[in-house]
């Protein structure tokens, strides 16, 4: 998230908080795809992190980020007197940077997988423009490969001030999330409660699934980690009162409402007024609502402290004025766009989303956090209901192939949506993820070496 929300208006019931969500609503027609990824910039030279005021010459992130804008001529955002981020004009996308100087694109609302393209090549012929007088390189991959917490440079953004200080009082892991992972999410949109409660239902489900075929980060620290998603491994200790997999949205009579209740009883991390981030970590939204937030006496919860604690829950699937897809690794440019592909073959064609619901239907709770659990360490060998995930996954893949392909929306040279789906027809075919693929160059090609992972796999 590039800025925090700005909205003073006062909440005076929870029906305005649920409100809020369900302003979210839009005709299918006017469903659109917003795509984020994150990368880690490198110094070439040496594979060092890249930290925020550069070293010896070579700029850093601050230089980054001002060469963005200069080239762009975006808004800078700016916090602290640090620039921390651009907004692109008329809500037309964000460039941000995650606590370790993973640099975000937080994408525009597109209507077709087309743009979400074309905007990522874009993007990313920028970056790297401007990255190259100061011989920085960009790796996605959903944990890094080579840096110790240590060696990782920390950002100058209020909020992550916050949230590293509370971080290990509530998981053994929080650190590492913040600091050492990248993901590529996609944002979708509902028409109306029954539609979000299907959706998210849907996509809650099939998260793990999602996981195991965007796998990248068997490495940490220069060795093999034991997992083809690390990141998804640091999700499991991270904070578990604020992610998972939200048993109850599958509880008879899921609603707005019910993601509202749930909200209100996780912690917040901070209260922002003016430009100043108070720590509030641990505390309730409800006595925020009360006023009578012991940290902040008399203070009253607004609009802007609602989006921006809404921005603080990171379930497996996120709930806002949209719905965030969260569990997949960040990968090489065909996985981007193969990520918000997957999701949109899914959940924006009717006849796949009904087919997708009736597969997953029957499963328990109990089986969907198992499948949850066993996915970051055995990927697309996990089970669930006495099934491969595999066999599974090429069922899913195939309903979104239709569903895209019955979008029949085409580029100039004719083709459809579906071709973006191809990176995964081939992890299907050959029977293993990207993980498992770079685990094998570990062994064979790189003679027991990380660090070609970094030049090999690089944007």
């Amino acid at each position: 998230m590039a800025r925090d929300v700005s909205d003073s208006t006062p909440i005076g019931s929870k029906a305005e908080l649920i409100a809020w969500i369900a302003a979210g609503e839009k005709p299918a027609s006017s469903f659109r795809i917003g795509t984020e990824h994150e990368k880690f910039p490198f110094y070439q030279s040496d594979l060092a992190p890249v930290p925020y005021e550069g070293r010896g010459g070579a700029g850093g992130i601050r230089a980054l980020l001002e060469g963005m804008q200069q080239r762009l001529g975006w808004e800078p955002i700016v916090d602290a007197g640090h620039i921390i981020g651009l907004a692109g004009p008329d809500g037309g996308g964000a460039i941000s940077l995650e606590p370790g100087g993973q640099f975000e694109l937080s994408g525009a609302p597109l209507a077709t997988l087309h743009e979400t393209q074309a905007e990522l090549q874009a993007h990313l012929a920028d970056v790297k423009a401007v990255a190259a007088p100061h011989g920085i390189g960009f790796v996605a991959l959903g944990a890094s490969p080579l840096w110790t917490r240590a060696e990782t440079p920390v950002m100058p953004k209020g909020r992550y001030k916050i949230m590293a200080n509370y971080m290990p009082k509530v998981g053994t892991m929080g650190l590492d999330m913040m600091f050492r992972t990248c993901t590529v999410q996609v944002n979708l949109d509902f028409a109306s409660e029954a539609d979000m409660v299907r959706k998210l239902r849907v996509s809650l489900a099939l998260q793990p699934l999602s996981t195991a075929l965007f796998a990248s980060s068997p490495f940490l620290e220069r060795k093999l980690n034991g997992f083809q998603s690390m990141r998804s491994e640091i999700w499991r200790d991270t904070d578990k009162a604020r992610s998972g997999m939200l048993a109850f949205a599958f509880d008879e009579g899921m609603s707005y409402e019910g993601y509202v209740d749930w909200a209100l009883d996780v912690p917040m991390y901070f209260v922002k007024r003016g430009d100043t981030y108070h720590d509030v970590a641990g505390a309730s939204f409800r006595d925020l609502l009360a006023g009578r937030l012991a940290q902040l006496p008399g203070e009253k919860a607004t609009m802007s402290d609602w989006a921006n604690h809404l921005s603080t829950l990171f379930p497996e699937v996120r709930l806002k004025r949209f719905l965030e897809m969260r569990g997949c690794d960040a990968g090489p440019a065909d996985m981007l766009t193969a990520m918000p592909a997957f999701w949109v073959g899914l959940l924006y064609d009717a006849t796949s989303l009904d087919a997708a619901w009736d597969l997953v239907k029957g499963w328990s709770a109990a089986e969907r956090q198992a499948l949850r659990d066993a996915v970051p360490r055995e990927g697309l060998a996990a089970t669930i209901g006495g099934r491969k995930l595999a066999e599974i996954a090429a069922e899913v893949v195939e309903l979104s192939r239709a569903g895209l392909a019955r979008r029949a929306l085409k580029n100039a040279a004719g083709q459809d949506e579906t071709r973006f789906l191809t990176p995964l027809h081939g992890i299907l075919e050959r029977g293993q993820s990207l993980a498992q693929v770079l685990e094998a160059r570990y062994r064979d090609a790189w003679h027991g070496k990380v660090e070609p992972v970094m030049t090999e796999m690089a944007l």
